[in-house]
Order: structure tokens, then sequence, then C-alpha cells
């Protein structure tokens, strides 16, 4: 017998859209999940927006009040991917409402605020998610069990890198992504959260931390209305940018392993080039999200001139089986999403987290903060173990 189950989405962007299409494809590939997800409310504020979403996904009703979905009774469970600046308010409510929550990274504007929603949550004995997607690649699940298990040695360093061009064009619309007190920082929280997180995800947690942080296109245009995604916003009137373009950052990780981490959203003729590479001292594993489904792989004892193998992930790696029958058939970032809605949903039916959980996000924006205390002094930065 399948229960159902009411969610709701608040802020129906992009992200919203590919969280509401993973609850409705999510039973398809996990049949055996006790929850069925019911698609009861959508909270949108800009108008239109949430019937045209109601129309088109079924959504049982609409509203522009996120209020209204914390008082309802017939949600059980709430997907949060509203802007940054909303996260602590809406996920401590939903919380204290006895709303599971499933939120988008970097879960409000700082540690601060990841915290009192991983609070609310704990104690209001409900079940938190959060959207670091990319450690869901069944290929970055099998990194990490090599790493686990001494396939490449005692690990000695690592480098990860993320570089988009989604912020590369001088006409960018100067949303709130752009403003420290809406969107917090830049591209700490787009991307670089992504990129600590994968950090901790394969090595473990960060000890302290260097960076360097800077603004290449310091003035957008403002737009003259609502906006999604990445909008251009050509002849209106220019605005600062507030918040940082790029970061580069020295780590150490409490194992004694030395990271670099890298992350730009103006890089132009990047388009998710997003990846790691991580060293031991018998080999080395690889892994690049443009082409998500392979590892590049060495192992042995010839140390120099020793050589890399592609290995195709298949159904004996993560969630791979759910999705493909053999190894080399492609997977794709909204299958992570899926991935992402199972975990979630089983951790509601179960009692228990599985994937990524608010005590992820804390120690990640604990890390983020640290990258910001740094840039500002110059100087190494012990990151804060959370509370």
């Amino acid at each position: 017998m399948v229960d159902t189950l009411g969610v709701a989405v608040v802020g129906f962007g992009w992200m919203g859209r590919v969280h509401t299409q993973a609850y409705a494809r999510v039973l398809h590939h996990y049949p055996a999940l006790p929850l069925r997800p019911e698609l009861v409310t959508v909270a949108e504020e800009v108008p239109g927006r949430a019937e045209e979403a109601a129309a088109r996904f079924g959504f049982a009703s609409t509203t522009r009040d996120w209020r209204e979905v914390a008082a309802d009774p017939r949600v059980k469970a709430v997907s949060i991917t509203a802007p940054n600046f909303l996260h602590r308010e809406i996920g401590v409510a939903m919380a204290e409402a006895g709303k599971h929550v499933w939120i988008e990274k970097p879960v409000g504007l700082g540690a601060e605020d990841a915290r009192a929603v991983a609070d609310a949550v704990a104690g209001a004995g409900v079940q938190g998610a959060v959207g670091f997607n990319y450690r869901n690649a069944p290929a970055v699940e099998a990194a990490r069990d090599l790493i686990a298990s001494g396939g490449i040695g005692r690990v000695t360093h690592v480098r990860v890198r993320l570089f988009s061009d989604y912020a590369a064009h001088p006409e960018g619309a100067l949303t709130w992504r752009y403003e420290r007190e809406r969107g917090g920082s830049g591209v700490l929280g787009d991307l670089a959260s992504h990129g600590v997180d994968l950090a901790r995800f394969l090595l473990g947690d960060i000890a302290s931390l260097t960076a360097d942080t800077a603004v290449f296109l310091s003035e957008r245009a403002r737009p003259a209305g609502a906006t999604a995604g990445h909008s251009r916003a050509a002849g209106g009137e220019l605005g600062p940018v507030e918040n940082e373009d790029y970061v580069n950052c020295l780590l150490r990780f409490a194992s004694g392993a030395r990271g670099v981490l890298e992350a730009c959203r103006v890089s132009v003729g990047e388009q998710n080039n997003y990846g790691f590479e991580v060293h031991g001292t018998e080999g080395a594993v690889f892994w690049d999200f443009r082409r998500m489904n392979e590892l590049g792989v060495s192992r042995g004892t010839s140390y120099q001139d020793q050589p890399v193998s592609t290995v195709y992930v298949g159904p004996g790696h993560g969630e791979f089986g759910a999705f493909q029958p053999g190894a080399a058939n492609a997977m794709g970032y909204d299958d992570l999403k899926v991935v992402e809605a199972y975990r979630f949903l089983r951790s509601v039916a179960e009692g228990v987290p599985h994937g990524a959980t608010l005590a992820d996000a804390v120690h990640g924006a604990a890390a983020l903060d640290a990258m910001v205390r740094s840039a500002g002094s110059g100087t190494w930065v012990t990151v804060d173990a959370p509370a």
C-alpha cells in the first residue's frame, strides 16, 4: 500500500520546476517507495506564475503567499526553491508548522541562517534535505567508495573546479543574486557551495582555508520587471554588483590532505565546467560533470607513468540502476534531482535521513563564511565547527 504525501513548492523559477518534475517522476524509478507525492499547492509571488505551474503540472491550488502553505493541513512536505534571502524565514516556518523540508542550497545567507533552519527541523522532529545534487551522481559516489576503500592510497590533495558563464554577459540583469542583502554571497553561494560539499563528501571535514575573491563585472542594469533565471536587461539603470564573481581557495582537511577550490560565474567559454581531481599515494580519480557518467581512474604501484583508465558507471554504482539497465547509458542533471527526491521521501517514510542533510548545509556554510573572512583579512582562517 502506497501512502499519499501532500507536497508543496515555494518559489517557481527554474529550480521549482525541477523539483516538481522530480516529484512527478520519482515513482517511475522507485516503484517500491511507500510514499506517493501529491502536488497540493504552489506558492509564487510573481503574478500568473503559480497559475501557469498549476496548469502545466497539476497542482491542486495556488497562492502568492507562502504563509498559506505553512497553514495548509494538506501539505506535509515542502520544497523551498525561493531566493536565498527567504530561505531562513520560510524554512523555519515550515519546520515549525510540522512540514518536512527539502530546501535548496546554500540555505540562507550564511552559516547562521543554515543553523537556524537546521535547529528548527531538529526541534520539530521533521526531516530535512538539501539540494547538493552533484553528490548524487553515481560516478561521484563511486569515487567516494574508491577513496574510502584505500583504492588510491592515502589521499594527498584534491582540486575542485566550478566554472560557468551564466553571468558572463555584461547585459545580465541586476537581480537579487548580485545583492548582499538578498543574495548574500555571489559565486560562493551559487557554485562554491557545491564545491565545498563535494570536497567534504569525498575527503571529510575542512579544517582551515585561505581565500581570495574578485568582482570582474562591477555594474549591471536593473531589470524593468520580474525575472527568471539569468535574464538580460540592456539599457536599464546601472547598479553595483555587491558580491563576488570569482573565488579561489586553498584548503586544509582534518585528514591532513590539501586542496584547491576555484569557482567563477563569469568565465567566458565555460559552460558548467564542474569537476574534481583527487590524488593519492597510489593513484588518482577524476570526474567531469559534462561527462557525468564517467570516471578517470589510475590505480596500482607503478607510480611514475601509471596510466589512467576510463570507467563507465553502471547499475552497481549509486542509484544508476534505477535509471539505466547497463553501463555507459547516460543519466542527466534532472535525474540527480529525482535521486534527491527519492532520498528525501525515503527519509520521511523511514524517519531517518538519507542523502544530503541540513547538517551538511551548516558545515558547508561555515566553510563559505570562512572564505569571506579570509578574503577580507588575507590570512588563513579556521573553519568553525558547527555546534
